[in-house]
């Protein structure tokens, strides 16, 4: 057991061949990983002292913050920790829509990876679900009351998700057993992404491949890792110490209350391009399907490309459009947390519609071989 295990991790970090130009964008899967672990080793300490009854779970994350040794700080970390994950995993997604780190033959590992990020949208959200503050309870009775809308078994889903007829411990105990099972689906995937990652070979800047311009991992791409790594713990580290709630919500310290509902329902910010998309569309069913689909798209890149250049370097009008796509994603994220009113309703059905036109008539359009 032990030397297969050597033999995996030397067949992982140290004979492993990576082209010889891969710049710091490529460093983000490490910071993924990275921040996997700090996710799940603060989850694991943070459960120690958790309570998932409707009644304590509030009064148990004051009980972290206050009592335990250092519990502010796990909780900080943890908290934090998600919108890093969230961070970097977003920049390592646009990373391969640029270099078109999808195309033959790495199209399974740009899947297993679209799988990961929507288990982490999943996984974030039932996190966000426990602290049961305000926007805790009103977050889990929006996005759950949507599976409402799914014909003749909506209604059942929601029940069953709910675990009765209205939010109460039997959901709260629901979402903290997921929460706690997701991660390590998410650990296993990464385990799968990174095996199709040394089978298929990482992608570079220029887009081409060549067993000629491979060096091996370790030492120079370890050492500099570990520098990237340093750099990136380093600005966690400052938002964890000097700005701990700035990527929350202030309605989250106020225990839940079913009988008083937050002036403006918003969920954490990686969330809310999705939000945004989901509030445009006036009927509910057409909603949710855009919701799902705004993810479940990604599937398809795969199948529309057909180009022989593999880098938007060597493409001025491609890489136009990947820079107003990223433009469309941003202002999409500043929509969801803007009021449902004039003219934000409007400005969200406008950058809903250019967010799709991306994938199934921009990039169709221009994703072939005559185009540059």
């Amino acid at each position: 057991m032990k030397s297969a295990i050597v033999d995996i991790a030397r067949s992982l970090a140290i004979v492993y061949k990576a082209p010889l130009n891969l710049s710091t964008m490529w460093n983000f899967g490490v910071y993924s990983l990275v921040c996997l672990a700090i996710q799940i080793t603060s989850g694991v300490i943070l459960a120690m002292h958790y309570t998932p009854h409707i009644d304590l779970a509030f009064l148990s994350v004051e009980h972290i913050m206050r009592d335990v040794n250092n519990g502010w700080l796990i909780r900080y970390i943890h908290a934090n920790g998600a919108s890093m994950f969230f961070i970097v995993v977003y920049l390592h997604t646009f990373r391969g829509l640029y270099y078109n780190s999808y195309i033959k033959p790495r199209e399974m590992l740009w899947n297993v990876g679209v799988v990961i990020l929507f288990l982490m949208i999943i996984t974030a959200f039932m996190g966000y679900v426990l602290p049961w503050g305000q926007m805790s309870f009103w977050g889990a009775t929006v996005i759950t009351n949507l599976f409402s809308a799914v014909p003749i078994i909506g209604q059942n889903i929601v029940i069953v998700l709910w675990g009765g007829y209205a939010i109460a411990n039997a959901t709260l105990t629901r979402f903290y057993s997921l929460h706690f099972l997701f991660p390590i689906i998410i650990a296993a995937l990464v385990g799968l992404h990174l095996y199709l990652l040394h089978l298929s070979g990482s992608t570079n800047p220029l887009g081409i491949s060549s067993k000629t311009t491979k060096i091996f991992f370790t030492p120079y791409y370890i050492i500099k890792d570990l520098y990237g790594v340093i750099i990136f713990l380093c600005f966690f580290s400052f938002v964890v110490f000097f700005y701990p709630n700035v990527l929350g919500h202030s309605d989250n310290y106020i225990p839940a209350n079913p009988l008083v509902t937050p002036a403006h329902i918003v969920p954490e910010w990686y969330l809310l391009p999705f939000y945004a998309i989901l509030r445009s569309i006036p009927d509910k069913l057409t909603g949710v399907l855009f919701l799902v689909a705004a993810i479940c798209i990604l599937f398809i890149l795969p199948l529309i490309l057909n180009t022989l250049i593999k880098s938007l370097k060597f493409s001025p009008i491609k890489r136009l459009n990947f820079w107003i796509f990223l433009a469309v994603c941003c202002i999409l994220g500043w929509l969801g947390a803007c009021t449902v009113a004039y003219p934000y309703i409007q400005l969200g059905q406008y950058y809903t519609i250019l967010y799709f036109s991306f994938y199934i008539i921009i990039n169709p359009l221009y994703n072939n071989k005559f185009v540059i």
